[in-house]
């Protein structure tokens, strides 16, 4: 069992980092199926991002790369 503070869901967590403006459409890219965590297309918003993953996603006519090194506790 992990803890709150070990895990987030990847909506909140691209929303938090700042990437998307909104959950909302931070939920519309990973329904689109275009957002992959360690390798694998997420399919859900719901799936959790852990320090350590690797998460691929296009934004601005480019792919962004990012490694998870901290979840953060407040958006900024």
């Amino acid at each position: 069992m992990t803890s709150g503070a070990d895990v987030m869901r990847v909506d909140r967590f691209l929303h938090i980092i700042r990437l998307v403006k909104t959950r909302s459409l931070a939920q519309t890219v990973i329904a689109g199926g275009h957002v992959r965590l360690d390798g694998r297309r997420v399919a859900k918003p719901s799936e959790e991002v852990r320090v350590g993953s690797i998460l691929a996603l296009p934004l601005h006519g480019r792919v962004r790369v990012i490694r998870v090194l901290a979840l953060p506790l407040r958006r900024g």
